[in-house]
């Protein structure tokens, strides 16, 4: 037996519907409704990849043996929400967050670990995180909705199986765990008009610092995180600004007001990288230019 009919029948006996993907490819070698030939599957009218996917050994062999197929998992109809935890692109900045460190910062900000499930490697080196979607509530595909690099597949989406492989690389299981239910928190985020989990601002306690400066970081954290959507980077960056010289002036360490500002900017709803983005511009700008204490 082919290893790519194995990894399809293996997805079926989860219960999960296949689909052929070209050979070495994600995209679906299933016609389309513009070029629908109305026979065989599509003979009473189209029908769509999701109704054509299959948990059927028969079917499984047929299709499997007649070409390398890659295996697609309709994730609609398998009842699953899968987390897609991207890597970066070469165009991305070497600092950039990728999924992975993304998806984290969304634990923490609901207060929650890391969900352990079952985790397959993606052929670029990302993550497919499995959760069984809730009943009676029909999730759709997102892209970069809950932070960027971090994508979820549900109806109108399908993953790449593990056992497939592209030009990249393979698909591999990490961690064959049992599919846990999708988490409360990530399902309310996924649910919510805006999307996107929205962390609650708890100061960052500092010690061993001069009294003006922690006044100074504590006033300015808290006017990032009462400012509503619309000057939200514009406050993050003054305020942030505001602080630089103190950390120029080594009264404040770097990594502890990046950290506050951090936690305050995502308590405004401004995603990890945002926040992370605009700070950095802010300190380097303030460490740059602020003058020498003696003026002060």
């Amino acid at each position: 037996m082919n290893a790519l009919l194995t990894a399809a029948l293996a997805s079926a006996e989860h219960g999960w519907p296949v689909i052929p993907l070209r050979p070495g490819g994600k995209v679906p070698a299933l016609h389309g409704e513009r070029r629908c030939p109305g026979t065989g599957d599509c003979a009473g009218g189209h029908r769509t990849f999701e109704q054509r996917a299959t948990t059927d050994p028969d079917r499984i062999r047929r299709c499997w043996t007649a070409g390398p197929y890659n295996v697609g998992i309709a994730t609609g109809p398998a009842r699953l929400v899968v987390v897609d935890l991207d890597t970066l692109k070469p165009t991305d900045s070497p600092d950039t967050p990728d999924g992975a460190t993304n998806f984290l910062a969304l634990c923490g900000g609901a207060g929650a670990p890391v969900p352990t499930t079952r985790r397959i490697r993606t052929a670029s080196g990302g993550t497919h995180l499995y959760f069984t979607a809730p009943t009676g509530i029909r999730l759709h595909n997102t892209a970069g909705t809950l932070a960027p690099k971090v994508d979820t597949r549900a109806w109108g989406g399908q993953v790449v199986a593990p056992g497939s492989r592209t030009p990249q690389g393979p698909y591999t299981v990490l961690d064959d765990q049992t599919v846990a239910k999708l988490p409360e928190w990530l399902q309310n985020a996924l649910t919510t008009p805006q999307g996107r989990l929205v962390a609650p601002f708890r100061p960052t306690p500092v010690r061993d610092a001069p009294r003006v400066a922690i006044i100074a970081l504590d006033r300015e954290t808290a006017a990032v995180a009462q400012t509503r959507e619309g000057r939200r980077q514009a406050q993050l960056l003054e305020s942030v600004r505001a602080v630089g010289r103190f950390v120029a002036w080594g009264d404040l360490d770097r990594i502890t007001v990046e950290q506050a500002f951090t936690c305050a900017g995502e308590s405004t709803g401004l995603s990890p990288y945002e926040c992370r983005a605009t700070i950095r511009k802010a300190l380097d700008y303030s460490i740059r230019t602020a003058w020498p204490r003696a003026t002060a």
